[in-house]
């Protein structure tokens, strides 16, 4: 029977890292330790005393381990105040053990349904409930107790132990990591259970809970005068950096609109095969595009990019989506930029680039791209947060070609690219392309005649491919395209004036095409 004055500590880990080391120091200081069958194993395979917690409870683990820990005995070593008479009284009575320590960490419900084809079975039997409220009832008593939520906090907490008192706040720094981790593992539970399986298939969230866990403070925000961290619930989701010094806040902004750039998990049946033989790289500067191409090598595709704005790319990004060479090294080498990104680098490319010496490389998961044009996008507004995504029950994207005169092979690539591209910039946008590559790019302008002026003026082409992002409301704007050299123009339908610009498109001899979607970036 467990004694009410005997200090004792509770271990229920399915990570056991450093358990035993932790469970020899709490040993050697007279603590009890009692743990959960599979732990308890493990200690002593480690010749660390531990007693089974149903010394404490009077009950083996029941229905297959989902009742071990449930028990009053346990929660009130846990709970008691230490310092009312009362609750001392009615430890002792009831011989409750004093728990001054718990270890758990909790069932991989997160690491269970990231695997692919894992059951909702399977995922059930990894909600953790007996660890969920270990923690909780660990952390409401911190002032008595230590809550250990992952390995990388034993050495701290055992450095206290041995100065002989633990340091100012520890324990209530360890019981915020406690409720940080039990909210973030119900966020995860309830997202699973609200979009897999038939029930919700393409509703969003009914409520949304971010208990996202820090990465990593950044040296200030958008500007030196804010701070500023970055918050991320998948680690193996940040890019592996190689070389170069720490990522900033503008970094990470642009390094997501980069890789966003490279997905091909938005595009549409109507030009999603013409993607898939080509290499692209993708330059950004302030999270808009500014040279794009797509190639059949990637030293190639990198060169293109670069060139298509080569003033605008200084102090930009670059990512690509094939493994860059010595050739594609070379190339970047020419310029200052912020950032280069790839899922792989040759030796010698790598060898090159690090070089110079500010210069961030990165290496990112070939599958991140996609996964980032399917998650859910929050933005905050008005103290809020707005979140989308793509509806999966909305119709396909369907395009028609309204003017008389038809694309030709050349076209159709070209105006597949530009409109692949004009997603990822910010409205009024305008894409221009020949070639396969972005000649002319334009953002962010509150007047689409002159977002295509802008574009084409850049361009400088003839028989260019134009994209914009919403329908032209007149014919004016196509006629800033055709006028500024395009030949064939691509745009939403919907203006109550579409014949007329359809007429222009006639009377100028330039393809129209419009598109059944519209889409703006804001």
């Amino acid at each position: 029977m467990p004694d009410s004055g005997s200090p004792a500590a509770l271990f229920s880990l399915s990570d056991k890292t450093g358990a035993a080391e932790l469970g020899r120091a709490l040993h050697e200081r007279g603590t009890v330790i009692y743990a959960t069958g599979g732990t308890r194993a493990f200690l002593r395979e480690h010749s660390v005393p531990a007693r089974d917690v149903g010394e404490v409870t009077g009950f083996p683990e029941l229905f297959g381990g989902r009742v071990k820990t449930l028990h009053p005995k346990v929660f009130g070593g846990i709970l008691y105040d230490r310092n009312d008479p009362e609750h001392r009284a009615q430890a002792e009575t009831y011989a409750i053990a004093r728990i001054h320590a718990v270890a758990v960490n909790l069932y991989p419900f997160e690491a269970t349904v990231a695997k692919p084809g894992a059951s909702l079975a399977e995922a059930i039997e990894q909600i953790d409930i007996g660890g969920v409220s270990l923690l909780r009832a660990a952390a409401k008593n911190f002032e008595h107790v230590a809550v250990l939520t992952h390995p990388s906090q034993y050495a701290e907490y055992l450095a206290g132990l041995e100065a002989g008192a633990m340091p100012a706040g520890l324990r209530r720094k360890l019981a915020v990591a406690a409720f940080e981790r039990t909210a973030e593992y119900d966020v995860a539970i309830s997202h699973y259970l609200a979009t897999s399986g038939e029930v919700l298939p393409s509703a969003l969230p009914g409520a949304l809970a971010l208990t996202l866990p820090l990465a990593k403070q950044l040296r200030y925000g958008t500007n030196p005068q804010e701070r500023a961290a970055f918050y991320l619930d998948r680690p193996d989701r940040l890019p592996e950096q190689l070389h170069g010094k720490a990522l900033s806040y503008n970094n990470l902004l642009d390094l997501d609109a980069t890789l966003r750039l490279l997905s091909r998990a938005a595009l549409g049946a109507e030009f999603g095969s013409r993607r898939e033989r080509y290499v692209r790289a993708a330059v950004v500067k302030h999270t808009v595009p500014c040279g794009v191409a797509q190639r059949s090598r990637v030293g190639i595709a990198v060169h293109d990019a670069l060139a298509a704005d080569p003033i605008s790319a200084y102090g930009g990004i670059v990512a690509t989506d094939a493994t860059i060479d010595g050739e594609a090294a070379e190339s970047l080498a020419k310029y200052f930029l912020e950032i280069v990104a790839a899922p792989g680098f040759d030796d010698d490319a790598l060898a090159v680039l690090r070089k110079k010496k500010n210069l961030r490389v990165m290496r990112f998961a070939a599958s991140l791209p996609d996964e980032l044009a399917r998650e859910l996008r929050l933005r905050s507004a008005l103290g809020g947060v707005l979140a989308e995504d793509n509806d999966p029950a909305a119709p396909p994207e369907h395009w028609r070609v309204v003017s008389r005169r038809q694309p030709t092979e050349q076209q159709w690539h070209d105006l597949a690219f530009a409109w692949d591209v004009v997603r990822h910039v910010k409205s009024n946008g305008i894409v221009v392309v020949k070639g396969g590559t972005t000649r002319g790019i334009c953002a962010g302008q509150t007047n689409r005649v002159s977002a295509v002026q802008i574009a084409t003026a850049r361009a400088g082409i003839t028989g260019g491919a134009c994209a914009s992002d919403g329908f032209f409301p007149f014919a004016d704007g196509l006629e800033a395209a055709a006028g500024g050299g395009c030949s064939a123009i691509i745009a939403p339908g919907g203006s109550v004036r579409d014949e007329e610009v359809a007429a222009a498109a006639d009377r100028l001899g330039v393809v129209l095409v419009f598109s059944s979607y519209r889409y703006f970036l804001h």
